[in-house]
């Protein structure tokens, strides 16, 4: 079978998302010619992999889909809806019906799609829609390869992140009976490498793959395995049939990997995944990573996945503060408003964050943490330097600008003694005759005590965010009324 050379132009869709993120550096790696396409372009920007063509992409309109599949040889399809039951399978429908219409006038030759493990009778919402894509891209006349991958073991994956908050954050661990089915977890690695390997190997027919692990394991197993490398004593106490509700209702509060993840992982998980890859293995021929490597690699570049992104600056007092077990996926609440205020008055007030209006709102709170901070040991001085803008290192009453994009967004690192690692964002987005401003906190538990500090302080991060967007509008309004 004849293979395709490294001048080969790969478009990545849905380059955004937890596999997209890392193929696309992985493939620019090996040489390829590679378009990242998502509908957060900004994002896709900021991560300034070298040579990557970003484009902004959106399943639901095609002029886009035409735009990012340009020139191109092969199309990585990674999109799957997260909606609700009601309307998944038409959203996966029209996604596919789109793709395959920005199909036809393209130069795209080949279509690897990423899907999901099939049990024999699927009654899986998501693993449903899974099946539907793949399905509706074999009625078109460009050849389509489906790989199927089950439990993805990488830091980042939903499945592998919701197991390490469990058990990072219980003494005790009560898991639900769907732990007890059982699937083939495969290493991030090797599934990077099985992607890579079929855009060498093209396809003059439809085909479909099993990308299996290992190990053929229950999902209680990999807990097994995972608490025994971790070296923490835990202890899993079967319950008996709790509700999907409760089981949701429970994980979103213990973890934070979004909500529409759980809900799929736990609907995939209640059947058996059966997989036979030795077709894939035949054709691309690897030593598979073992499940307590593959675990290890993934405790081993979690830091790296979370801190060297835009959000963090990069920052080096970010990395120091960093511990192993801290939560993967950050806990997140803010406060969004409209306003009629310029976006440069905007811009001008929040750069002056820590001056004579302090934080904006509520001094006598803010003081009081700083008070209690410095209780605590911590000896990072009040204050923010003499200077009307604020620039990447300046430290503001404990907090520190690790990010800045003019008229977009500040990012400040939570400086404090606290069990776990935050940040506070302020973003700006311009939408014509008005403006929105978003203020965030970002918070990455330190085990079930930085959980507990998380809910302790929701009701004032609440509350102080909503006053500290209206004062920064006002001010703003202000500003732009006297014209300077």
């Amino acid at each position: 079978m004849p293979t395709l050379n490294a001048e080969t132009r790969v478009v990545v869709l849905g380059a955004s998302g937890y596999i997209g993120q890392h193929l696309v550096p992985y493939l620019t790696q090996q040489g390829y010619k590679v378009t990242a396409a998502a509908r957060r372009r900004d994002w896709l920007v900021a991560q300034k992999w070298p040579g990557v063509r970003c484009c902004f992409a959106d399943v639901y309109h095609n002029a886009s889909l035409r735009d990012a599949f340009a020139g191109a040889d092969v199309l990585i399809y990674l999109v799957h809806a997260m909606s609700d039951d009601e309307d998944l399978f038409e959203k996966e429908r029209q996604a596919a019906q789109n793709t395959l219409l920005a199909l036809k006038d393209s130069s795209i030759k080949h279509v690897i799609y990423l899907g999901s493990m099939q049990p024999e009778k699927p009654f899986s919402p998501h693993l449903q829609a899974r099946k539907l894509t793949g399905d509706l891209f074999r009625l078109g006349p460009i050849p389509v390869t489906e790989l199927r991958a089950g439990i993805v073991i990488g830091p980042g994956a939903a499945a592998f992140e919701v197991m390490r908050d469990m058990i990072y954050n219980l003494p005790v661990l009560t898991p639900p009976r769907w732990v007890r089915k059982h699937s083939s977890p495969i290493g991030l690695n090797d599934l990077l490498y099985y992607l890579n390997g079929l855009i060498e190997h093209p396809c003059v027919a439809h085909r479909i793959f099993d990308a299996a692990g290992p190990e053929y394991m229950s999902y209680r197993q990999l807990m097994e395995r995972f608490i025994a490398l971790s070296g923490k004593r835990r202890w899993l106490v079967p319950i008996p049939l709790p509700t999907q509700l409760l089981t949701l209702a429970f994980l979103g509060l213990l973890t934070s990997v979004p909500t529409p993840l759980v809900r799929a992982l736990i609907q995939g998980l209640k059947q058996d995944l059966p997989s036979d890859s030795d077709a894939l293995r035949q054709l691309l021929p690897q030593p598979l990573t073992s499940i307590d490597e593959a675990i290890n690699l993934a405790l081993a570049q979690e830091e790296e996945s979370v801190l060297n992104t835009p959000e963090w600056g990069n920052d080096p007092d970010a990395h120091r503060r960093w511990r192993k077990g801290y939560g993967f996926y950050a806990k997140q609440v803010g406060f969004r408003l409209e306003t009629s205020a310029s976006l440069n008055g905007l811009w001008w007030v929040i750069q002056q964050l820590g001056g004579e209006e302090g934080f904006f709102f509520a001094p006598g709170l803010w003081r009081f943490h700083q008070r209690i901070d410095r209780l605590l040991g911590n000896k990072i001085p009040p204050g923010r330097p003499a200077k009307a803008t604020l620039s990447v290192g300046d430290n503001v009453d404990g907090w520190k600008v690790i990010s800045k994009v003019s008229e977009k967004s500040l990012t400040l690192l939570f400086g404090m003694k606290a069990p776990g690692l935050g940040r506070l964002t302020f973003t700006l987005k311009d939408h014509g005759e008005r403006r929105s401003l978003d203020i965030s906190a970002w918070w990455h538990p330190a085990g079930a005590r930085g959980l507990c500090y998380w809910y302790a302080m929701m009701p004032a991060h609440l509350f102080l965010f909503r006053g500290m967007a209206k004062r920064i509008a006002s001010l703003a309004r202000q500003k732009d009324r006297r014209g300077h």
